[in-house]
């Protein structure tokens, strides 16, 4: 299967993604599913679990997050879990069959110290249960991620959120390029990265298309790039947002998988709205992972009882083992 690979590529422009987004929906999926099957097992789907150790007060505005301090969410403030809660609830997801255990803090970045030890302990722990362990803790520092490679981080998430022109009017408090800074400084500590972003915000279908460029364009392509759809939440700037249709999602979803092949596509948040057949083209067009649990961070996901199901009406399976594909391989 390898030699039959297609290259990959890192220098697609946005005319070229436009072409593919916007090809009959029969051909894009044909094409985006021969590339899934070179690169992936197209019957399995990585599960992962998402855990907030630390909820609310973030100093970002990001106009979509709930747990911003800048906002009127109805979200409870709570401070840092402690390890053993965060450890319990690992085993738990394990034995629930996820074997990427992800934790995620409202920080606009790590501050050195007792919190930050925690955490490094917490990795360690998700790592002897046999999982992957990813985080999300906002912006962080060159030795910052050394210290998460050395606690056993397998991969780090921050996501680039939407694209270059759209950004300023989602966020102001830190700038795309500070978020192309802390994946630089993961890569550089050999974490693998996971960055992707949100649709349905108010962009354009290019805003989407030139973030999937942004993407691609790093190298090695990140090992794991999550899809989202918006889920407005209510006391936030873009509770009013209208959803996206599905298809928005399985085209994003196939354009994503086109650009990044031997990256890891995770259908993300939004998928408590969708039907099982939209949920089903998601994964024909190359979708490989979900998050399982009844809420990821502070929003509602389907159960893991829910998944199991779908899953097994389609005939896949969740994909065993933990140790992560190598992005990019050709």
């Amino acid at each position: 299967m390898k030699e039959n690979r297609p290259s990959t590529r890192h220098d697609w422009t946005l005319e070229e993604t436009r072409e593919l987004y916007e090809q009959a929906l029969p051909e894009l999926l044909f094409q985006a599913q021969t590339v899934h099957r070179a690169f992936h097992n197209p019957c399995e789907v990585q599960v992962c679990s998402l855990l907030s150790i630390k909820t609310g007060g973030c100093a970002e505005d990001c106009a979509y997050c709930p747990q911003s301090a800048h906002h009127e969410a109805a979200v409870e403030r709570e401070p840092l879990l402690a390890v053993d809660q965060v450890l319990s609830a690992a085993r738990e997801a394990h034995a629930n069959g996820a074997s990427r255990f992800c934790m995620g803090a409202a920080w606009r970045e790590v501050s050195d110290g007792e919190d930050f030890d925690k955490v490094l302990e917490m990795v360690t722990g998700v790592r002897e249960l046999g999982m992957e362990a990813c985080c999300t803790l906002g912006m962080i520092t060159p030795e910052q991620a050394e210290r998460l490679a050395e606690a056993g981080l397998s991969a780090y998430n921050h996501n680039l959120d939407t694209g270059p022109e759209y950004y300023d009017k989602i966020i102001t408090t830190r700038t795309y390029q500070d978020r192309l800074d802390t994946i630089k400084n993961v890569r550089s500590a050999g974490i693998t990265v996971c960055s992707g972003g949100i649709i349905g915000m108010g962009e354009s279908i290019s805003d989407r298309l030139e973030m999937l460029c942004v993407l691609s364009e790093l190298d090695p392509h990140p090992e794991s790039v999550p899809i989202n759809a918006l889920m407005a939440i209510e006391g936030t700037p873009l509770e009013k947002q209208e959803p996206i249709e599905a298809l928005e999602m399985v085209r994003t979803i196939a354009c994503a998988r086109i650009m990044m092949p031997g990256s890891m596509v995770r259908l993300s948040a939004g998928r408590i709205d969708m039907s099982t057949e939209a949920q089903a083209l998601c994964f024909l067009a190359g979708a490989n992972s979900i998050f399982a649990g009844e809420t990821l961070l502070t929003a509602a996901n389907p159960s893991e009882n829910e998944d199991e199901k779908l899953l097994e009406s389609l005939g896949m399976r969740p994909r065993k083992g933990s140790a992560a594909p190598v992005a990019g391989e050709s």
